[in-house]
């Protein structure tokens, strides 16, 4: 008699794999090693790139804080440091976001922190 359960084979494990995958051109929707390789590799670069996106964006926002406070005659090292003299705990977050719509609010933070 035929088996109650059909176990997934070949096809159903590639049928899995080609669906993950938007752009299936070349090599790549017909060959299923070639696609099984770029889906890994696409998993790679997403594992990859989630770490380095936190990364990006605190240099993002150096660099906005520094040319922020180099317009009000100081330069960032400096102000982080006067800052944490001072005992203003204010991440690079909210001091880039204070610099890029607040200048003016930002600006008297820095004459706080030179006093």
């Amino acid at each position: 008699s035929p088996p109650l359960f059909h176990a997934p084979g070949v096809r159903w494990r590639q049928r899995r794999t080609s669906g993950s995958r938007p752009h299936r051109q070349g090599a790549r929707s017909k060959v299923y090693t070639v696609a099984k390789n770029h889906v890994e590799k696409g998993f790679l670069h997403a594992y990859r790139d989630r770490r380095l996106k936190k990364r990006t964006f605190r240099r993002l926002w150096i660099i906005r804080i520094n040319a922020a406070a180099r317009q009000n005659g100081i330069t960032y090292s400096r102000l982080i440091h006067a800052l944490s003299l001072k005992g203003i705990n204010i991440n690079r977050k909210v001091l880039a976001s204070l610099a890029l719509e607040n200048p003016s609010v930002f600006s008297e933070l820095v004459l706080f922190t030179k006093n």
